[in-house]
């Protein structure tokens, strides 16, 4: 099993073959993914989180099917004092509610271990697609970086074994990371 490492510049490697494995999000009582992520790498990850509900974004409420109020989760993420990753996860209101995920700490593993408990298991894969994009004004100020800058995007799609979309998560990614896919080749 490949390991979740930052190297000598300070990269993060985010190794998406097994970061969202209940294991893998679990490991070391982790709050997600990006917790056992730095904590695996001898880091200290840092979250500030806030909830509320809201309309989505057209593209996102079209792909959780729904056209009303959402719960929204928005967090920025940090290598201890740097902070490296904006994430908005939409979860529609049924299964966060289902799930108690409108708190701010969801416990060990995160959301996707509270709606796996909910029966809202997100299976064996889940889709996320990579862009490169200019940062918005507010994102390069917050990251850091130099206006005029890109961002790499991933957006993340979950969803259960029958196929309801019930999480997307939009993450911005400042400097320094480098991702990590594995491909079946049979």
């Amino acid at each position: 099993m490949a390991s979740n490492r930052i190297d000598e510049t300070g990269t993060i490697l985010r190794d998406a073959s097994t970061r969202y494995t209940t294991a893998r999000r679990e490991e070391n009582g982790a709050h997600g993914a990006f917790d056992a992520e730095l904590q695996r790498a001898g880091r200290t990850p840092v979250s500030e989180v806030s909830v509320s509900r809201a309309a989505a974004p057209a593209d996102v409420a079209e792909l959780l099917g729904t056209d009303g109020e959402v719960v929204v989760r928005a967090r920025e993420m940090s290598d201890g004092d740097r902070l490296v990753q904006l994430a908005t996860t939409y979860i529609p209101v049924d299964v966060a509610e289902a799930a108690g995920i409108e708190q701010v700490d969801t416990g060990v593993g995160g959301i996707i271990s509270r709606m796996k408990e909910a029966g809202f298991d997100q299976g064996d894969a889940a889709t996320e697609d990579i862009a490169l994009r200019p940062a918005t004004a507010d994102e390069a100020a917050r990251l850091g970086l130099p206006d005029g800058s890109d961002v790499l995007t991933i957006t993340h799609i979950g969803r259960t074994v029958d196929g309801r979309v019930v999480e997307v998560t939009q993450h911005v990614l400042a400097k320094g990371w480098t991702l990590r896919f594995s491909v079946p080749l049979a």
